[in-house]
C-alpha cells in the first residue's frame, strides 16, 4: 500500500471562504459606498499549495484571479476562466507580452523597464494595466516622487493603443498588525492617486477583512481588493483565529500512526534526544516528516490530533517521521488516524505559531511526494 499520508483539498471550503470575504465587504457598504469592491482571488504559488485547477473551481464566483506565473495564468484560461486575470509582478521580458496579448491578461507595471518594453511592443489588442505605487513595502513599485511621471507614461500608452486603460495599485506592509502605519501608507496612495482616472486595487487579506477599511479609500473609480491567505482558511491576523473570522480550512494534512511503543522515564526520543520522557509513557510514530513539508523546527508541544484527540508532538521532526505523546489517547494503535492540520485537527495557524512561522509557509511547502486528494467538502469532526 502507499505511505499513509495525504493532503486533501475541499473545493467547497474555498468557495465558502470567498463568500465569507464577499459578505464582510457587503456588510461594510454604506450609502456612500452602496456596492462592494470587486474581488481578485489571489492564487499565486499554485493557489497557496491547493492547486490551480481546484482554485478555478472554488473561486468561480470571484470577479478575477490574481497570480504571478504566466503558465498558471494560461492554465486558468485553458480551464475556461473568462474573467480578468491579473499578473501581480507583471511581465519579465518582451517575449512575455505576446502571452499577455493572446490570453488577455491584466498586468502590473512597477518599473521603468516594463514601461519601456510595453512602449516597444507590437500588440494585437490593448492590454489592461495597474501602475504600482510603493507606499512603504519597498519591494516593487514607483516611488511617490516618480509615480506621476510613470502614470503619465501609462496614459500615453493608452493614447498609443498599447493599453486600454491604466489603473492604480499598491500594497500595505503592516495591514495585519499596525493600523497607524497602514493609515499613513494609505495617505501616500491617496495623495498620488487623487484625480488620476482608472480603477484601483490596494487591499490584501488583512486590509480586506478590517471592517470598513476599503470604504476609506477614495471613491474615484472601480475598486478591487486582493484577498489571499484568508481564502484558504488561514487568518492574516496574529490575534484572530480563522474560525473566529468564519473561515474554513481548505487543506487537511493527514497521516497515520505506523508504530506505538512504551518508553521509560528519561528515555530520549528522536535525533539529539531533545525530548526525554518525564515518566513512563506511550509514544506514537507518525508517517510525516520534513521531507513531506512539515516544519523541522516544530518542537515538543506543537499541537496534533490522534484518533480525534488533541495531543502534542515530542522530540525532533525527522525526514520521514515524527513522534507524538499518546498519554491522552490510550486507545491509539498502529493505523490510528492523525491530523497534522486542517479539518478535524489543529489549525495550520496553530501549528505555524508553535513552529515560529506562518500558515502561508506551511500550506505552500507541502511536498510533491505527498499524494493530493480533491473532495467537494469535509465532514466536520469534533476534537476531544
Amino acid at each position: 500500500m502507499p505511505r499513509p499520508i495525504s493532503a486533501t483539498v475541499a473545493v467547497s471550503s474555498l468557495s465558502h471562504n470567498l463568500q465569507r470575504v464577499a459578505t464582510c465587504l457587503e456588510q461594510s457598504c454604506s450609502t456612500a459606498r452602496p456596492r462592494r469592491p470587486n474581488i481578485w482571488a489571489v492564487i499565486k504559488a499554485n493557489a497557496y499549495g491547493h492547486g490551480i485547477d481546484e482554485a478555478v473551481r472554488g473561486f468561480s464566483q470571484a470577479d478575477g484571479l490574481a497570480m504571478l506565473d504566466l503558465n498558471e495564468a494560461v492554465r486558468c484560461r485553458e480551464l475556461g476562466w473568462t474573467k480578468p486575470i491579473m499578473l501581480l509582478e507583471g511581465f519579465f521580458e518582451p517575449a512575455d507580452l505576446a502571452v499577455l496579448d493572446e490570453y488577455r491578461l491584466t498586468t502590473a507595471l512597477h518599473s521603468q523597464e516594463q514601461l519601456d518594453m510595453l512602449a516597444a511592443a507590437t500588440l494585437a489588442q490593448p492590454l489592461h494595466a495597474f501602475v504600482k505605487l510603493n507606499v512603504g513595502m519597498n519591494r516593487l513599485g514607483f516611488s511617490e516622487q516618480s509615480y506621476p511621471q510613470a502614470y503619465e507614461q501609462a496614459r500615453q500608452l493608452c493614447r498609443q493603443g498599447k493599453l486600454a486603460w491604466a489603473g492604480k495599485m499598491s500594497h500595505f506592509a503592516r495591514a495585519d498588525d499596525d493600523a497607524a502605519t497602514t493609515r499613513a501608507q494609505l495617505g501616500v496612495f491617496e495623495r498620488c492617486a487623487a484625480g488620476l482616472p482608472g480603477p484601483f486595487s490596494v487591499c490584501n487579506s488583512a486590509a480586506t477583512l478590517t471592517p470598513g477599511f476599503w470604504t476609506t479609500v477614495p471613491d474615484d473609480g472601480d475598486q478591487w481588493v486582493r484577498p489571499g491567505i484568508c481564502l484558504y482558511g488561514s487568518s492574516p491576523f496574529a490575534d484572530q483565529s480563522a474560525d473566529s473570522l468564519g473561515l474554513r480550512p481548505a487543506m487537511t494534512l493527514a497521516s497515520q500512526l505506523i508504530s506505538v511503543r512504551e518508553i521509560a522515564h528519561d528515555d530520549g526520543v528522536g535525533y539529539g534526544h531533545t525530548f526525554r520522557a518525564p515518566n513512563n509513557m506511550r509514544i506514537g510514530i507518525v508517517a510525516c516528516g520534513y521531507a513531506d513539508g512539515y516544519p523541522r523546527h516544530a518542537g515538543t508541544g506543537t499541537p496534533i490530533v490522534v484518533d480525534g484527540v488533541r495531543t502534542t508532538l515530542v522530540g525532533r521532526v525527522s525526514m520521514d517521521m515524527l513522534a507524538v505523546d499518546l498519554t491522552p489517547v490510550p486507545q491509539a494503535r498502529p493505523g490510528s488516524p492523525v491530523v497534522l492540520w486542517g479539518e478535524g485537527g489543529p489549525s495550520v495557524d496553530d501549528v505555524a505559531l508553535a513552529a515560529g512561522t506562518i500558515g502561508y509557509e506551511l500550506l505552500c511547502a507541502v511536498a510533491p511526494r505527498v499524494p493530493r486528494k480533491v473532495i467537494d467538502s469535509f465532514v466536520h469532526k469534533e476534537i476531544a
